[in-house]
């Protein structure tokens, strides 16, 4: 097994490069344009359809399932086109059709502009996530993106409770137009960053991925904390009717700050002892908050339950990543950053379009408590990577 003990200062290779720097920027524009949006189109959908639970759940849902889609056929459109292709035009799929999300809102329309806006996420997130690992040293991997999980979450936890209290004071119409401008404004980042893996070897594609039981392991952990995410930052603004916006935007912000902070942590936990380690505690974390979130009559456990669960999420967002990359080659950086995401979207698309029909037939406490158990399902997978990765070789 790849030994993760942190090496001496002296040895240790700089993190921070001019490159990694310029990714920052495209980083920082594509989660401030996903995240200021994520809650708010929901919103925005229940407010001019009338509709209930379900109508916001197929908003996220649409938004997430083609981002899915478009996650397994980046490394393709990467191998073909490079890097900046895959960015620029990432970008532009992301930032552009925000602009018309206020020109009608039919459920049809909404639907069509959030999958428009999923495909370009898809193409940020795999292509970006791929660049950024070969810009990363091994040796400092779990640390890397750890911080690169903080270049990405300070933007989350800003723009995602931002966004709704925006909407609630200046309308949905400037929130759509800043959604835009910042995916659109991180283009100019492009050009200056690699176009091609400079790496050799025969590339690991994403089917035989799916069949590698060392990466299939994390990604299943990680797919049951994302169901828990879509269903928070889609559901949480309805479950809670009679709280103020006040303390949804708090649990939003609580949420995100608890996640950036625990990536950070587990990032250099996971280099000094191996990330595998943490896939239980992280798991665990994150089912305890979700069951803590049903108690949606008190904003003070809504709050807690919100943050643990944000904890438990961030661990498992840094443990699995770390986890995968170190299990290939650089060559198969792109299938790793494929399953990753496509573990991330497609748990949040499956979670909030399932939720909301749940909801509906149970109501949002039972459902949440609901959700919990499910998430714990995967403690099979993750105890199993556990004990393969202790043992000896």
């Amino acid at each position: 097994m790849l030994n993760f003990q942190a090496e001496g200062a002296a040895s240790r290779p700089p993190l921070v490069t001019r490159p990694l720097l310029l990714r920052f920027v495209s980083i920082i524009g594509a989660s401030t344009s996903f995240y200021l949006l994520l809650s708010v189109v929901p919103l925005y959908a229940e407010a001019t359809t009338g509709g209930h639970g379900d109508t916001a759940g197929l908003t996220t849902g649409a938004l997430m399932l083609a981002t899915v889609g478009g996650e397994l056929a980046t490394p393709r459109f990467v191998a073909r086109f490079g890097y900046r292709l895959a960015l620029v035009v990432g970008l532009v799929l992301l930032g552009a059709p925000a602009f018309a999300l206020s020109l009608s809102g039919g459920a049809l329309w909404i639907a069509a502009v959030c999958a428009l806006r999923g495909l370009g996420f898809a193409l940020t997130v795999v292509a970006g996530g791929a660049l950024t690992a070969s810009l990363i040293p091994a040796e400092r991997r779990g640390e890397g993106l750890a911080l690169v999980g903080i270049v990405s979450g300070v933007p989350s936890l800003v723009a995602l409770p931002l966004g709704v209290w925006l909407a609630a004071h200046v309308g949905y119409g400037p929130v759509f137009a800043a959604g835009a401008v910042a995916a659109l404004a991180a283009i100019v980042s492009v050009p200056g960053l690699p176009d091609r893996d400079q790496t050799s070897g025969r590339s690991l594609g994403v089917t035989a991925g799916f069949r590698t039981a060392a990466l299939l392991r994390p990604t299943l952990v990680f797919a049951a904390t994302a169901l828990a995410a879509g269903i928070l930052v889609t559901f949480l603004p309805l479950a809670v009717p009679s709280a103020s916006a006040g303390v949804i935007a708090t649990a939003l912000f609580a949420q995100s700050a608890a996640a950036t902070a625990a990536r950070w942590v587990a990032g250099r936990y996971g280099d000094r002892h191996g990330p595998a380690a943490l896939l239980l505690p992280g798991l665990v974390l994150a089912a305890a908050g979700t069951l803590l979130t049903s108690l949606t009559r008190s904003p003070v456990a809504v709050v807690i339950g919100v943050a643990l669960f944000g904890v438990g999420f961030g661990v498992t967002q840094n443990a699995t990543l770390t986890l995968m990359y170190a299990r290939v080659s650089a060559s198969g950086y792109g299938t790793v950053s494929a399953l990753w995401n496509f573990a991330f979207d497609a748990g949040m698309g499956v979670g909030a379009a399932g939720f909301g029909l749940l909801a509906s037939r149970t109501g949002y406490p039972a459902a949440f408590a609901l959700t919990a158990a499910l998430m714990l399902t995967a403690l099979v997978p993750a105890w199993r990577d556990r004990r393969t990765e202790n043992s000896p070789d």
